[in-house]
């Protein structure tokens, strides 16, 4: 309605121009006039300027609007000049109720801003982002407050606080988590994203301390340790005491002294052996377990290359094949990609496999599905899985929170360290061992890589 009216308006404009001028020229050649043409070109001549301002007016306007939306400047209005016409009202209006979108707009935008930004500098997490140029876009407090590093303007002030630290985050991909100790007061969980804003990207890091945590866990673990120790010296030295009392007392009254030495009973003599023999055995328990624990303790760091998971799977077969033998128990593959490797220490990751197979089948070795699934499956950005999986009998839940416990075993036999050493090994290898069971159904220990 507004192109109408103002396209209307200009029409006119133009009649009465050619109106003027051709009643003028009409005036001056047939009536021999000169005064009144004068003042009808005049007349023209105002129409034609009024016209130009007209078609002006409306394109300063429009200018003016465009500047407003390009500067973000919404303060400006739009008046309505009642000398040019209802068409010019109603642009005034359209321009003034566009503006005022724009203003509520912004107003909402900004109020969004505000609000994250009061949420961020609540959040417990230390927050940082920095463009590719490593020049600082958000820090909140918990973040000034972990670092402690004044003049935080760029990435490279983090090497203020820790070189190894700025390294790290420098090489961290985005979607990564990483854990790194900057002093004995200081250990970050530090986690990468990337996005794009103002059409530049963007890596925001988060950031905590779980410092505390550690030692809160290093204590109960210490703890829990002190318990186990205690349990299983306790469960050696007691009857060791108990049978060096009890020997002691044989000596005194089975035997008799001689000219040449002491003669003792035939039953003493056997009650003494029996003794010295349990003394024996339960001193190779204590020293077995010794070694055990030695050997949970002293795990070396792994030596990581990229190994073929089909290369890997193969060598676990071969060294299983002899366990397995005459056991009537299957082994299925499955590798998704068929090339594909991982980054890892491959002893290591092969005496994992080996004991997860071994628990495996001795859990099904009496029951009716004998298979064991070894899988592997990459996820990408997410890193590769290998998953030992099998449909025994399962593991209750109240055990399921336990088998990662050093020296707690579900079995008859064995030192209840095989599963704990395996978890430890993972995480030496920056990844993880997890397991889900299902109690008569299946149980699956899987092996995350990052």
């Amino acid at each position: 309605m507004v192109y109408k009216r103002f396209s209307v308006g200009v029409g006119i404009r133009i009649l009465m121009i050619i109106f003027c001028l051709y009643l003028g020229l009409w005036l001056y050649y047939s009536q021999d006039l000169w005064l009144a043409p004068a003042i009808l070109g005049f007349i023209a001549m105002v129409q034609i300027g009024e016209l130009i301002y007209y078609v002006n007016s409306v394109n300063h306007k429009l200018a003016r609007f465009l500047d407003s939306i390009r500067y973000t400047d919404f303060s400006s209005s739009f008046t309505s000049d009642s000398q040019m016409g209802q068409s010019f009202r109603e642009v005034n209006m359209a321009f003034n109720e566009v503006m005022n979108v724009f203003k509520q707009t912004r107003a909402e935008k900004e109020e969004q801003m505000l609000f994250l930004q009061v949420i961020i500098q609540h959040i417990n997490s230390g927050i940082i982002s920095f463009n590719a140029e490593g020049k600082i876009g958000v820090i909140n407090n918990a973040a000034k407050h972990l670092l402690q590093i004044p003049q935080f303007r760029d990435i490279s002030d983090l090497g203020k606080l820790s070189k190894g630290l700025l390294e790290q985050v420098m090489e961290m991909k985005p979607g990564q988590r990483v854990s790194y100790r900057v002093n004995p007061n200081l250990h970050l969980i530090i986690q990468s994203t990337s996005l794009k804003m103002g059409g530049l990207s963007w890596t925001l890091l988060s950031l905590q301390n779980i410092n505390a945590e550690l030692q809160s866990n290093e204590l109960e673990a210490w703890q829990n340790l002190t318990k186990v120790l205690r349990h299983e010296i306790m469960n050696s030295i007691t009857p060791i005491s108990s049978l060096v009392d009890s020997l002691s007392t044989i000596l005194e009254e089975d035997s008799y002294v001689q000219k040449e030495g002491f003669l003792i009973k035939k039953d003493g003599y056997q009650d003494i052996q029996e003794g010295l023999d349990t003394i024996a055995n339960r001193s190779k328990g204590l020293v077995n377990f010794v070694n055990a624990y030695r050997d949970y303790t002293n795990i070396p760091l792994p030596k990581k290359e990229l190994v073929s998971v089909k290369s890997l799977f193969e060598n676990v077969l071969i060294l299983m094949k002899e366990d397995l033998k005459g056991s009537d128990i299957k082994i299925k593959t499955d590798i998704q990609p068929d090339d594909l490797s991982i980054l890892c220490d491959h002893d290591q990751i092969t005496m994992i496999l080996i004991n997860l197979m071994k628990n495996a089948s001795e859990s099904i070795q009496n029951h009716k599905e004998r298979t064991i699934w070894l899988s592997a499956i990459s996820q990408g950005d997410l890193g590769t899985m290998l998953r030992v999986e099998d449909h025994g009998p399962g593991i209750i839940p109240e055990a399921l929170e336990r088998i990662f416990v050093p020296f707690y075993t579900t079995k008859k036999t064995g030192s209840g360290i095989g599963l704990a050493i395996s978890r430890q090994i993972m995480n030496l290898h920056r990844g993880s061992l997890q397991v889900t069971s299902i109690p008569g159904e299946k149980t699956v220990f899987t092996l995350n890589f990052r």
